[in-house]
């Protein structure tokens, strides 16, 4: 049988090891699955729900079908032109993509200024002053008592 080969960890690794530990590290992955979450929910709501209504309002319009043969035979759909190999400019899928960037950037919009709202009613809120020391209070109890005993005049 032979001996175990031991192997020097490197040093990078602990100082790796941390640097994915900090906190805004874990926060932004789970900010870029969170984004890659809403990325999914808003391409649906264009696809299935935008995309219909707008189509049926310019009169039956498929916007994923919207494209330009560059080269190549000439095809109803745009799945058919790439199943026969034909170079297309697919339009339709830009003006989708347009879309779905203006809603994303209209909700994060919305979302930045709720969260500044937030923020600054918390920093305007005034903070209630902090009870008097005992030094104080022993203090005012003093003068008090002063003020009790001195002649009237």
């Amino acid at each position: 049988m032979l001996p175990p080969i031991m192997l020097k960890k490197p040093s990078w690794i602990d100082e790796f090891r941390s640097f994915i530990m900090r906190g805004n590290v874990v926060d932004l992955a789970v900010g870029v699955v969170i984004g890659a979450a809403f990325t999914a929910i808003v391409g649906s709501v264009i696809k299935d729900l935008f995309n219909p209504v707008i189509g049926l309002l310019l009169g039956g319009i498929d916007f994923s079908n919207i494209f330009i043969t560059l080269k190549g035979p000439a095809a109803p759909t745009l799945e058919a032109a790439k199943a026969a190999g034909a170079v297309t400019l697919n339009v339709g899928l830009f003006i989708n993509a347009v879309i779905q960037f203006l809603i994303i950037a209209f909700a994060v919009f919305w979302l930045v200024k709720v969260v500044s709202m937030l923020q600054r009613s918390k920093e305007a809120a005034p903070a209630a002053p902090p009870p008097p020391s005992k030094s104080e209070v022993l203090l005012a109890e003093i003068r008090d008592l002063l003020a009790a005993q001195a002649p009237k005049a």
